[in-house]
């Protein structure tokens, strides 16, 4: 008879992503063990995720753990993991801004950090990339505030907001500075592609921009319309195995296919137009944007637009000769806000950056977000997972 064995969880909406938030005292010290563990909690690998919380598609595939931290100035420590859906990995190598921007409100609920009137501010420190970020959270009569006015883009409703502050996270991913090939620009021959253009910026996370119309492509596309076409996955996936390769986050583009499905992001990027949010059907226009954008992520289309992406590209698009600069509304340049067009509305980036030429420093780098607690408890896992 198979026995189970208890896990306290915290099941959360954190931005645009869900998943389970974990206090790491919870979770075994092992790692194979530990990664069996979360495994079991979403029921992967299975690509209905049908015996686990997953929700069966990357932004429901997503965990955090969290814990204190005993280094000066640092209030939590967190491990962010994007758990594979049909297959038995959870992947490290990134960071999840979306899910970041649920930590500082998870660590104020499990009374992690002392909730202060008003604003709790939160240092957190990321293990995946070890890059300090800091939080806002919304604070009254002593507990966390989820209701406010704030709405996000693919998320209905509104709740109370918390900013993130991803400022200290350049070259979070490749390790070589904000532009990691050392040019805005780059021409690459791809194989199965041929010649193509990219910018490869490395900012919160490391994302890589072409040209859509490069692909044939327009930059208004909504998720079915990429996802349902199997050429195009495949030309994307090439594109962005080769940039993995190019800044050393792979050894081959192959093996960026197999151990790298999250990172870096390939983005297309489309002149300024209007389009049709696909959620709501409503017309975005495009004297709303300032950059026009769809982001892959996990090898289909993100439905909206990755937390940590939304910081690259806002980044991008204010370094000269990137393609993200290119097709960037120009009086937005300099304006400290960047607002990024993506399939199910719009996302606002605070954007502050000194400097120029060679030499420049992100003085800010934030965006807001909402979360909110879905549900706490005990998740149950089959105890044989201690055993073998």
């Amino acid at each position: 008879m198979m026995t189970m064995r208890a896990v306290n969880g915290t099941f959360m909406r954190a931005g645009t992503s869900r998943g389970v938030y974990l206090l790491e005292n919870e979770l075994p010290r092992d790692p194979e063990l530990r990664d069996k563990v979360i495994l079991a909690i979403y029921g992967s690998p299975d690509k209905r995720q049908i015996d686990g919380l997953g929700g069966a598609e990357p932004l429901t595939s997503k965990t955090v753990f969290v814990g204190p931290s005993k280094r000066p100035g640092i209030d939590v420590e967190y491990t962010f993991g994007q758990v594979g859906i049909d297959v038995p990995t959870v992947f490290y190598k990134s960071i999840c801004g979306n899910m970041t921007s649920g930590v500082g409100p998870f660590s104020i609920y499990k009374n992690l950090v002392k909730a202060e009137e008003g604003i709790t501010t939160v240092r957190m420190y990321n293990r995946n990339t070890g890059s300090v970020l800091i939080a806002d959270v919304q604070v009254a009569g002593g507990k966390l505030v989820v209701d406010g006015d704030y709405a996000i883009a693919g998320v209905p409703g509104t709740g109370a907001k918390t900013t993130v502050n991803f400022s200290e996270t350049v070259g979070a991913l490749a390790g070589k500075g904000l532009l990691p090939t050392g040019k805005p620009i780059d021409r690459a021959v791809v194989n199965g592609v041929g010649e193509i253009d990219m910018s490869i910026v490395d900012m919160a996370a490391c994302q890589v921009f072409v040209r859509a119309k490069a692909l044939g492509l327009t930059g208004t596309e909504p998720p079915e319309r990429i996802d349902s076409d199997p050429e195009m996955l495949r030309k994307l996936e090439a594109i962005r195995a080769h940039a993995a390769w190019m800044v050393g986050l792979a050894d081959t583009p192959t093996s960026a296919s197999i151990g790298r499905k999250n990172t870096p992001h390939i983005v297309f990027v489309g002149p300024l137009s209007d389009y049709v949010n696909y959620l709501s059907g409503k017309t975005i226009k495009a004297d709303d944007i300032d950059v026009l954008v769809r982001c892959m992520f996990m090898q289909i289309m993100h439905k909206t637009y990755p937390g940590t992406g939304s910081i690259c590209t806002a980044v991008a698009s204010q370094i000269p000769g990137t393609i993200v600069n290119e097709y960037s509304r120009k009086e937005s340049l300099g304006s400290g806000l960047v607002r990024l067009g993506h399939p199910a509305g719009v996302i606002e980036v605070e954007t502050v950056i000194s400097g120029h030429g060679d030499v420049l420093k992100v003085e800010r780098a934030a965006i807001g977000r909402t979360a909110r607690v879905i549900m706490e408890g005990q998740i149950f896992v089959p105890e044989r997972l201690f055993h073998n």
